[in-house]
């Protein structure tokens, strides 16, 4: 399956994108959109292999460019706050052949653009949510249609310690992870999402975005995160669901209390949370405030974001633990490829047809990404009798303290007990006798 078939299998008349300030997209206004994209591309010379970058700020428009670029090239989306430098890296390191970007942003990805010799195409937003003037639209040359196994979407992991790792993620991969997410979540045409995630990051394209449109449903793109405005897109939007990250979980989980009317007047069918490790206290205050089950998952771009999720009710949800397998086969591995029971504690490793099947002109990493069979996520964590997962910590990241392993993520746990404390982060400091030590923020 290709992603250009997740659209055309909706209803024609159906609203796939809506925004706040903008009309509503259907399915037929997004499928046009997609079109004009590919033909533009194709028009500029772009051949169905080749990277476009795409620089635009977060909503609609970054989201039918990515599914539009995705269909006719390989689409590279950035973050719109990088500096200049951080353009200069990503893009040379992609060897991205055209840049899209807003009609008159001067954002620093131009100039390098041009330092770089990189073709910019710049886009006019309509009044329909997701629809755009893009230059050569009218062209008669039409894009070539990739196959399953065309890469579709690249990302850079983030590189904290060491370069960032290119992840080209395939038509397959994507429309897998989407039916994942349908399948975990039991999304239907009648569910809508309010995405408040960034759109190039795979937590906002592929769980907000992907997810939806190949239920058949909608989804409401919000201009980024506000928790001031929130409430207020809530209330216009109606949406059944949203997905977010623990910290955002946290600003809208302060402003529940003097939003209760609205909460009250657009139930939620669920609320998802993914991308990091959501504390106990906060779900249940979640799950209080928003009336709703909260749905924890456990993703990452190299498996094109799901691998485990709790269930929605009647089935199971454990606080502390990112759920069961949903989707890629998913199991606890020894150093020396053994996989291990349960209450075994070891490295959690994935494989599945959403997950990618190498880095990017990395040999080395892939050496040591997949082995045994299996792709290393490089995270610590073991399985319950239930085959939950619980996340003990990255391998990277175990404290050391005179020969005894801590895990983080075990102290945040149990600082954030305390209700005095609102979040918590936990890490090692240098230590003249054991080695390291554990501290706190």
């Amino acid at each position: 399956m290709i992603l250009h078939d997740v659209i055309a299998a909706a209803p024609a008349d159906a609203i796939a994108i809506a925004a706040p300030d903008r009309q509503p997209l259907t399915y037929a206004g997004l499928a046009a959109q997609i079109a004009d994209i590919g033909r533009a591309l194709a028009r500029a010379g772009v051949a169905p292999r080749d990277k476009v970058a795409i620089v635009l700020p977060n909503g609609p428009d970054m989201a039918s460019a990515f599914l539009g670029v995705a269909c006719a090239a390989v689409a590279a989306p950035l973050n719109p706050a990088y500096k200049a430098d951080e353009f200069r890296f990503y893009m040379d390191d992609l060897k991205v052949r055209l840049l899209i970007l807003e009609q008159g942003d001067q954002t620093p990805a131009r100039a390098v653009a041009a330092e770089l010799g990189i073709t910019v195409l710049d886009i006019k937003p309509k009044p329909e949510a997701g629809r755009f003037d893009i230059p050569g639209a009218n062209g008669s040359v039409s894009p070539r249609c990739p196959s399953p196994d065309d890469a579709a979407l690249v990302l850079h992991t983030s590189g904290t310690t060491s370069r960032p790792k290119i992840v080209p993620l395939t038509h397959a991969n994507l429309t897998s992870s989407a039916k994942n997410i349908i399948a975990t979540l039991q999304l239907t045409a009648k569910d809508r999402c309010l995405n408040i995630m960034p759109l190039f990051h795979i937590h906002g394209l592929v769980a907000g975005v992907l997810s939806s449109l190949a239920a058949q449903g909608s989804v409401y793109c919000a201009p980024g995160f506000n928790a001031l405005k929130f409430f207020g897109w809530m209330d216009e939007a109606r949406p059944s669901w949203y997905t977010a990250v623990p910290t955002m979980h946290q600003a809208i989980l302060a402003r529940a209390p003097r939003n209760a009317e609205i909460i009250a007047r657009n139930p939620l069918r669920f609320v998802r949370s993914s991308s990091a490790s959501l504390p106990a206290p906060v779900l249940h205050e979640l799950e209080a405030a928003l009336n709703c089950p909260v749905i924890e998952a456990y993703s990452m771009t190299e498996s094109a974001h799901q691998m485990t999720s709790n269930q929605l009710p009647p089935g199971n949800r454990k606080p502390g633990f990112v759920g069961r397998a949903a989707g890629p086969e998913v199991a606890v591995m020894a150093p020396d490829g053994r996989l291990l029971g349960p209450g075994e504690e070891g490295e959690v490793v994935i494989r599945g047809p959403n997950v990618t099947t190498g880095y990017e002109s990395n040999p080395a990493a892939n050496e040591s990404a997949f082995a045994h069979g299996w792709f290393h996520t490089g995270d610590q964590g073991l399985m319950d009798e239930d085959g939950f997962l619980k996340i003990t910590g990255r391998l990277k990241e175990i404290i050391n303290r005179g020969g005894e392993k801590i895990a983080p993520v075990e102290v945040d746990e149990i600082l954030m007990e305390h209700p005095a404390v609102q979040q918590a982060v936990t890490f090692a400091l240098p230590h003249d006798k054991l080695g390291e030590d554990v501290a706190a923020a």
